[in-house]
């Protein structure tokens, strides 16, 4: 019998397994398609593999603000995906070494639950202690007539290209989304984003993704918000406005980005008893599920659809098994949208502090002030603003927009797990000269005065 038996192999699976095998705990995953999840293989580092490229691209045909020009410079889309698909084999490969010196057995297959110790692999049925569900989640399909459509295609499907479209029409204004169209604009394709809501990048802070959008128009994208997607008709999309004005937008390749939904079917959470929807299964703060032994991490849970959510989920799920106790504080959890500038944020935001009756501070600077920032964004705007608690200035949320905010927001998610007030961080020193000051200047510019 095994002590823990991990059902998918994404960031959340196969970093708790590893956690499991490293302490000691007689470990299995089972995974019946590949090492390394979505995030791996079609999703989080492919994607960042191809907006390098594009980016980079663009860097080429702009490179006279810094004093160099390449204007024969051209992208080939076949070395792109090569590239990808080495980045991405040697990354699986790493998955491969980490399961190995952490004792993990990997069995290759279907998972089904047949109760709450024990997991139907083909003709073989292993037994557990504990369960960790970790199946994660695919792209939503919503019954948008003409979507399984030829011109249509989802994740995997874009970062399968060896030709690059004229035009581009991307469904949903999600990360997912915003990426993508950050690519096929650097890359120097037509691209047009359609949104059902009224702004981009929903649940972000409104000065980031209003000032975002704005400068993703600058980049050459186009946004149709407020207007909901109605049907797909070859290379035609067809659209209905709040109004109820009807538009179409055409297109070479036509992207669905309209999220994720959780991996919830087909392997036996019903049979077993476990509480969940389509929205995922139901977990506590320690990923306990409704059924004592069997847990739950990542997307499948439907709380935070990002990988490294996934990860901390899984070993704090590995943690209590083993009775150690641990949580995961959600709100320190940091999000990052690669798009340029890339907008970061943790922690809560401005409307979610009005609605909650938080009274609080905040201060919004630019991220100019960094000698840093000006040095590699030529003519780029950005913000860093912070929000603080009025009495005892805690940190309570960070939102930065601007290029490599995505490497110090983890600063701002640790002063948050760590329940840091600003007078705390104003004693730490921040190397100089880096982008990661503009975040100590909003943070010192809550100071009591």
């Amino acid at each position: 019998m095994y002590d823990l038996i991990v059902i998918g192999a994404g960031p959340g699976g196969y970093e708790a397994a590893a956690h499991a095998g490293q302490a000691g705990r007689k470990t299995a995953l089972i995974e019946r398609e590949y090492l390394g999840g979505a995030c791996l293989n079609v999703g989080c580092i492919p994607t960042k593999a191809f907006l390098r490229s594009a980016r980079l691209y663009a860097e080429c045909r702009n490179g006279a603000a810094f004093g160099f020009e390449a204007a024969s410079a051209r992208l080939d889309m076949e070395a792109v995906v090569q590239r990808k698909n080495k980045v991405v084999a040697t990354l699986i490969r790493g998955v491969e070494s980490l399961l190995k010196r952490s004792r993990v057995d990997v069995i290759r297959g279907h998972a089904t639950l047949l109760s709450r110790q024990s997991v139907q692999v083909g003709a073989e049925t292993y037994q557990a202690k504990n369960i960790l569900i970790a199946t994660g989640s695919r792209p939503a399909a919503p019954p948008i007539p003409g979507l399984d459509g030829p011109a249509v295609v989802d994740s995997s499907g874009v970062l399968a290209l060896t030709k690059l479209p004229s035009k581009v029409a991307i469904l949903g204004g999600g990360y997912v989304g915003l990426e993508f169209a950050g690519f096929f604009a650097s890359a120097g394709a037509d691209a047009t984003v359609i949104e059902m809501l009224p702004g981009i990048a929903a649940g972000s802070d409104p000065d980031v993704s209003s000032r975002l959008q704005q400068a993703l128009k600058k980049s050459g994208i186009s946004f149709r918000t407020s207007h909901r997607v109605t049907a797909i008709d070859g290379r035609v999309v067809h659209c209905e406005d709040d109004g109820g004005a009807r538009t179409t937008v055409e297109a070479d390749l036509i992207v669905n980005a309209l999220g994720r939904t959780p991996v919830v079917d087909g392997f036996g959470l019903e049979a077993v008893g476990v509480d969940f929807d389509r929205k995922g299964i139901r977990t506590s703060e320690q990923g306990k599920t409704s059924v004592p032994g069997i847990w739950a991490c990542g997307d499948v849970t439907g709380r935070r659809m990002l990988a490294h959510a996934a990860t901390r989920e899984g070993i704090v799920a590995v943690n209590n098994m083993n009775g150690r106790r641990d949580r995961l504080r959600y709100e320190a959890i940091p999000s990052v949208i690669y798009t340029h500038p890339e907008a970061a944020s943790v922690g809560r935001t401005e409307d979610e502090l009005k609605a909650a009756g938080v009274e609080y501070v905040k201060s919004v600077v630019p991220m100019a002030i960094s000698g840093r920032y000006l040095v590699e964004n030529e003519g780029a705007g950005g913000i860093v603003k912070v929000l603080a608690g009025a009495r005892y200035r805690e940190i309570l949320g960070v939102h930065a927009l601007g290029d490599m905010s995505s490497e110090f927001i983890v600063a701002a998610a640790q002063m948050i797990e760590w329940e840091m007030c600003v007078e705390d961080v104003a004693k730490v020193v921040f190397p100089h000269p880096t982008v990661s000051e503009a975040l100590k200047q909003a943070v010192v510019e809550l100071l009591p005065k």
